[in-house]
């Protein structure tokens, strides 16, 4: 499979990046800067330079020309002011989602945040960053030319992975490491059959492949 991810440098897009090619899939990875290259060349990616905060959607759709899936994994990150919430968290994801259309690149995966709502209160930078997440996911879920699944981790931890996950429609909240969510990406690209579902995630119990089948139905 050739698998664009937006938002290449994060930290769970650089542990999917390595998962994905060392498992054999072609992937590429939509930086910012040119200085995230190597990072990304050495989780077996090719980086992809463009600013999604200034890119044309037909500039975007040319990187998706291809292929087989899309993740959007980006984000405006910890420091970033409400402004950038709404240009990044929302307006790169429905850039993204427009794009892949465009492209007809139908499986398309959205890193989200437990809590995402459109209609959340507040006035603090994270209720902006809630609102925008909500509202871009709102916006995935209404393009019925994606084959869409929203993942919708806990708090995210940078402790070793357990291989062990909670996934379901609603789980309570929790905590969860990059590299379990790093693995349920894999799997979830992997898996059409979880395409309409938005599933939050923490961990657990059961095996990654084993969650993912599960909600998938199998």
């Amino acid at each position: 499979m050739r698998i664009v991810i937006a938002g290449g440098h994060g930290r769970i897009a650089l542990r999917l990046e390595r998962l994905l090619s060392a498992r054999g899939d072609e992937v590429a990875g939509i930086i910012r800067t040119p200085e995230q290259g190597d990072d990304l060349r050495a989780a077996g990616a090719e980086p992809v330079l463009l600013d999604l905060e200034s890119a044309l959607l037909e500039e975007v759709a040319a990187h998706l020309q291809g292929a087989d899936a899309a993740v959007f994994a980006a984000g405006a990150g910890p420091g970033s002011g409400a402004a950038r919430k709404d240009t990044v968290d929302r307006g790169a994801a429905v850039l993204f989602a427009d794009a892949a259309v465009r492209a007809r690149v139908r499986r398309f995966l959205v890193v989200s945040s437990m809590g995402a709502d459109p209609a959340h209160r507040g006035d603090e930078v994270f209720d902006a960053y809630l609102r925008a997440k909500g509202e871009a996911d709102a916006y995935v879920t209404r393009q019925e030319a994606l084959d869409w699944t929203i993942l919708r981790p806990g708090a995210l931890t940078d402790e070793p992975g357990t291989g062990l996950v909670r996934m379901e429609a609603h789980t309570g909240r929790g905590s969860v490491p990059r590299d379990d969510v790093a693995a349920v990406l894999a799997e979830l690209v992997d898996t059409p059959a979880t395409a309409g579902l938005t599933l939050e995630l923490i961990s657990g119990s059961t095996p990654v492949s084993v969650a993912v089948k599960s909600v998938a139905g199998n």
